[in-house]
């Protein structure tokens, strides 16, 4: 049979694309269809605008720090409007480039919302297209909440394009998300309330982690309400008003709610193929993204998998080189580096040291200190940064930080783990003096043995 496409993909994000890109350049025919924007969420709700303004929120505390070493620099009120329009031209720029990386490839473009009608056919904006395989590559969206009075709360989405900065927000929720705004909104002069169900955020971080991050919300001036649940959200007098389970009230102008993205599958058809969902509601793959329909593949943050955007890049890499290539490149998905752009940063990389402790004995090294640059500054920001070693092979199989730059030196680190380091490398690298990560191989003395229990 002929088909308009060899390959059709659903979704203009990261993965998308790249998976379009790389089939069309290996001789594929190929379309793209993106209904919203080009990019997907990463470059424009998601990780890209969000981190020009956790850059934003930095600079009034730059400005601050900068009486410590002699200057006179005094942060003034914060122009949200020009903030949000500096952003969306950046945005804009972006967009065109991924649409322009697209039609370089010879890859065609549909901007129009595609679904599923049969396993090789699909309604792309009211027209019938054909295609001999099929990628879905929607992404995620935000979960909007289900209490009484969530039509007060806005999700992140609509944060990018608030026509003003909130005087108070309430930010519900205790992953990375209200982690970073909550650093955000405090940073441009907000009051910020941050409500979570946990008694520390980030829930699956490494613990020592979560801890470093709970001190740092506090210390930035963020009122935490941790152990705290939702009961009904209301509005009155120009006012929101977050009830909460314990009985208190928190009166604010503004309820972020944070509270986890949800596989972006509504719509596509895809009960009409038999497309399989898991218990998640997100498509269910096996082997490098292939779905129950043998055509059809799903690849990034609608398999509710590992929902980073270097993962979704990997895997349409990884799915066109299989399909048109050679077979694909060995990715290693096992331990992969992530970063959390709350104020300070923290990032990760391997194992936490719960999840090392279950494989035997683990030596902890911890260390913590003040950085450097608020030594003279006076403000009240600690780094820490920790090291787990499996005592049987000395290989460093996790490694943690929070405090200033922590992403760029985890990044760094995540090459060696990957490859097996040991503390023994780590200990006969020479560090660059004086620089915090430095810290990573000096340290010399143990702070504790975990896992103990499970090595008997």
């Amino acid at each position: 049979m002929s088909y308009d496409f060899d390959l059709f993909v659903i979704g203009g994000g990261s993965g998308g694309v790249r998976c379009a890109r790389i089939a069309a350049g290996l001789g594929a025919k190929v379309a793209v269809a993106e209904a919203r924007f080009w990019g997907g969420t990463c470059v424009n709700v998601g990780c890209v605008p969000k981190k020009l303004m956790v850059m934003a929120a930095e600079y009034g505390n730059t400005s601050a720090d900068s009486a410590g070493f002699g200057w006179g620099i005094a942060a003034t009120e914060h122009d949200w409007n020009a903030l949000i329009d500096a952003k969306n031209k950046e945005i804009s720029r972006l967009n065109g480039i991924y649409t322009r990386l697209l039609t370089g490839s010879n890859v065609a473009i549909f901007e129009a919302f595609a679904r599923l009608t049969g396993p090789h056919t699909l309604d792309v904006g009211g027209k019938t297209v054909t295609a001999e395989r099929i990628v879905i590559a929607t992404g995620g969206k935000p979960s909007v909440p289900e209490f009484p009075g969530a039509e007060h709360c806005i999700i992140s989405d609509d944060a990018f394009y608030l026509p003003h900065r909130p005087r108070r927000v309430a930010l519900l929720g205790g992953g990375y998300i209200a982690v970073e705004f909550a650093g955000i909104f405090a940073g441009l002069g907000s009051e910020v309330d941050l409500i979570m169900r946990q008694p520390l955020p980030l829930r699956g971080f490494d613990e020592d982690l979560r801890t470093g991050l709970n001190e740092a919300l506090i210390a930035n001036g963020v009122n935490v309400h941790g152990g705290a649940a939702v009961v009904k959200v209301t509005a009155e007098n120009g006012f929101k008003q977050v009830h909460l389970a314990n009985g208190e009230m928190i009166e604010t102008d503004l309820v972020f709610a944070a509270l986890g993205r949800a596989p972006a599958v509504d719509g596509l058809g895809l009960e009409t193929v038999g497309v399989t969902l898991n218990d998640k509601g997100a498509i269910a793959v096996g082997e490098l993204g292939a779905t129950n329909v043998p055509n059809i593949y799903a690849i990034g943050d609608v398999t509710d998998r590992l929902n980073l955007t270097p993962v979704a890049i990997a895997e349409g890499h990884s799915l066109a080189e299989a399909l048109y290539g050679q077979g694909p490149r060995a990715w290693d998905l096992d331990r992969v580096a992530t970063a959390v752009f709350s104020i300070p940063p923290l990032a990760t990389v391997g194992l936490t040291e719960e999840q090392a402790a279950q494989n035997g004995p683990v030596d902890v090294y911890i260390s913590r200190f003040t950085p450097m640059r608020h030594t003279l500054s006076g403000r009240a920001r600690k780094t820490m940064m920790k090291l787990l070693v499996d005592q049987a092979s000395q290989r460093v199989v996790g490694a943690h930080m929070i405090g200033e730059d922590a992403p760029e030196i985890i990044q760094g680190l995540s090459i060696a783990i990957n490859t097996g380091a040991t503390k023994g490398d780590f200990d006969r690298t020479v560090g660059i003096h004086p620089t915090a990560a430095e810290e990573f191989v000096t340290m010399r003395t143990r702070t504790r043995v975990a896992g103990m229990l499970a090595a008997e």
